[in-house]
Formats: structure tokens, sequence, C-alpha cells
């Protein structure tokens, strides 16, 4: 089973980082992007645990495992290719605080930001 990115297909912005993500995939693939309100979408988010649901965040789901907010992101990295995905140790750097932090401001203003 691939794995599996779940977006809001009604915000410009996130729209816009799948594009950007989907064009810098690495040959290998093995990632498909929904929007959280698609039919797969909604299958994969009814199966998460309940404390997941109703996060508004973007979903990753990989290898079975779910991740959500900053930690969905870096795991991003290992999807694209190698001058992409050499960053993903360093990202951890960043404390949890800090980079989920800055997730949550940039999602609460993005329909603002960036349009629906």
């Amino acid at each position: 089973m691939a794995d599996i990115l779940l977006i809001d297909a009604h915000c410009v912005l996130c729209n816009r980082f799948g594009s950007f993500l989907t064009k810098r995939l690495s040959k290998r693939g093995g990632l498909r992007i929904y929007g959280i309100d698609s039919e797969q979408g909604v299958t994969v988010v009814g199966g998460l645990p309940e404390s997941l649901k109703e996060i508004d965040s973007m979903y990753l789901i990989r290898a079975g495992h779910p991740f959500v907010r900053s930690a969905a992101s870096i795991r991003l990295l290992l999807y694209m290719r190698w001058y992409y995905a050499m960053w993903y140790p360093f990202a951890w750097l960043f404390p949890l605080p800090l980079r989920d932090g800055i997730y949550r401001l940039v999602s609460r203003y993005r329909h603002r930001l960036f349009g629906e």
C-alpha cells in the first residue's frame, strides 16, 4: 500500500504545496496525495484515532502510521529528490514547540493570507 498525504483541497496554499511536492517527488514515488474531503480522504481520516480526527492539519500516513503538523511536513522530505531529502536529519534539530507553533500560525491564517 502506498503512503498517503491528505491536504485541504479548498486551500490555495495547500494546493500549491501539493503541486510543488508532486513536481519534486523522487522516481521511486510511493506517495499519493488526496484532499481531506475526498472519498479517499474521508475513508482514511475515519480510520484514525479519535484524537487525530479533529486536527486542522495535513495528514501523512506513512507505513500505516499517521503523522500531523510539522512531523508530517518533515517526513515529506523523504519522498522528494535527494537534494531535498538530505535535509531530513537537520529539520529535526528545530524544537517541536517551535516547529508546531509556526505550523499552527500559518494554518490559522492561510485562508486569509493566500485566499480560499
